[in-house]
């Protein structure tokens, strides 16, 4: 069997498994422990992230044409990759978390929904909350207001009782 038949199974995973992705961090991952790097597909999986290890050619192969390309200039030394379909800060927010306890493991760099983002850029991206945590605090800034008005309106009603 030749070489490339033993390959395309492998690209065509990596094209499977970015398809339709919202964000995807390219990771070093070089220097982590067992344990540590348990720890953090761990919580990639619960999350719902697909994390894995792949050579560097196959990523170049996956990516030649798409919106990930500008990643390829990353690929040098061991990298992982961490794809979300439904979170597009996820990866780089899970990634930085991590890093604070595994100093070894660094962000190489990412592309958050169509957009290419280096070191720098994903660990600001890193900082953004989720989805739900952004959904909360609209809502609760929302119902404040509507909240410490029907308390004053209240108090007014109960004074004109008494």
């Amino acid at each position: 069997m030749a070489k490339v038949e033993l390959k395309k199974p492998v690209v065509d995973e990596i094209s499977a498994n970015l398809e339709g992705a919202a964000g995807v961090v390219l990771v070093d991952h070089c220097g982590l422990t067992v344990e540590q790097d348990t720890q953090l597909r761990k919580q990639m999986r619960e999350e719902g992230i697909v994390y894995k290890v792949y050579k560097n050619t196959m990523l170049n192969f996956a990516i030649k044409g798409t919106e990930f390309e500008p990643l390829s200039q990353h690929l040098e030394g061991p990298s992982a990759i961490a794809i979300s379909k439904t979170d597009a800060t996820a990866p780089a927010r899970i990634v930085a978390n991590f890093a604070k306890k595994a100093e070894k493991l660094e962000i190489k760099a990412g592309v958050v929904e169509g957009n290419y983002y280096d070191a720098k850029g994903m660990t600001a991206i890193a900082n953004v909350p989720s989805r739900e945590v952004l959904l909360g605090k609209l809502l609760g800034s929302i119902q404040s207001p509507i909240t410490n008005f029907a308390r004053v309106i209240n108090q007014i009603a109960e004074s004109k009782e008494a």
